[in-house]
């Protein structure tokens, strides 16, 4: 008997059109039955959202007509996605959730803030192993070949060993051409943040209004980290919990007069 494909949900948080994601199905399309689920317009930065005080619109469309996936434009966020792919469109439970490939990283702190991250996340705690994947490059016209051949090894070797109970992983590419990337580098989050900013601007109607900017701060000397690997030409592998439970505190915590 041939050996049954697996079922590769497939989202993001740019848009089902954006370039990122239409390379992440070509290369899903190699190893799986893909469906996807995704945005109908850019979800950047928005978490783990959910629409719970509007409605919630998911439409059959076929972007590409000479490719094999099945493909719904949802008007959520890339959690309600995921949701509803699993609650409302799929038949089964999937055997993998691929969420990407974002345009621009989601390192160290950023992926708290990710789209991307958080409709991974969400698959995870639904019991579905979920990768992650981002490109250092905002452009639309990023070139997103020397990617292809690092998310289908991930994705076998995930699909192949699975993954710890209640882990993701989060996965950046380096801005380089393929003969300069040096490998993967399976590495911890490395402790940055932002130093942020509000632009403080008035409108023509005299009411104030602010751009928020801000510049990315990484302190962390570590050679162990997701910061340390992408600039030095790796391929930055971090598996992220969802269990926010900071276990180490809890003894001291216990000692408050509480």
């Amino acid at each position: 008997m041939p050996k049954k494909r697996p079922l590769i949900l497939v989202t993001n948080d740019d848009g089902i059109t954006a370039p990122g994601i239409r390379t992440l199905i070509e290369v899903m399309n190699t190893i799986g039955d893909v469906c996807v689920v995704a945005p109908d317009a850019p979800q950047s930065a928005m978490g783990h959202a959910i629409t719970i005080n509007d409605t919630l619109y998911c439409d059959k469309l076929k972007v590409a007509k000479d490719e094999p996936q099945t493909e719904y434009s949802c008007s959520g966020t890339p959690v309600d996605c995921v949701k509803l792919a699993v609650n409302e469109i799929l038949k089964r439970k999937p055997d993998l959730c691929v969420s990407g490939i974002n345009h621009g990283s989601n390192s160290s702190i950023n992926v708290i803030y990710s789209g991307t991250m958080s409709a991974a996340v969400e698959a995870g705690t639904l019991g579905i192993p979920s990768i992650g994947f981002s490109l250092l490059d905002y452009s639309m016209e990023a070139d997103f070949q020397p990617s292809k051949k690092y998310i289908e090894l991930l994705v076998k070797q995930c699909l192949k060993n699975g993954l710890p109970t209640g882990v993701v992983l989060n996965v950046n590419i380096p801005k380089l051409p393929s003969k300069e990337i040096k490998g993967i580098k399976v590495c911890r989050q490395a402790n940055a943040h932002w130093e942020e900013n509000f632009d403080k601007r008035t409108n023509p109607l005299g009411r104030d209004y602010y751009w928020l900017t801000g510049e990315f701060v990484n302190n962390d000397k570590g050679e162990d980290t997701d910061e340390w690997a992408l600039h030095n030409g790796y391929v930055s592998v971090v598996p992220v919990q969802f269990d926010l439970t900071a276990h180490h505190a809890i003894k001291d915590i216990n000692t408050w007069d509480i």
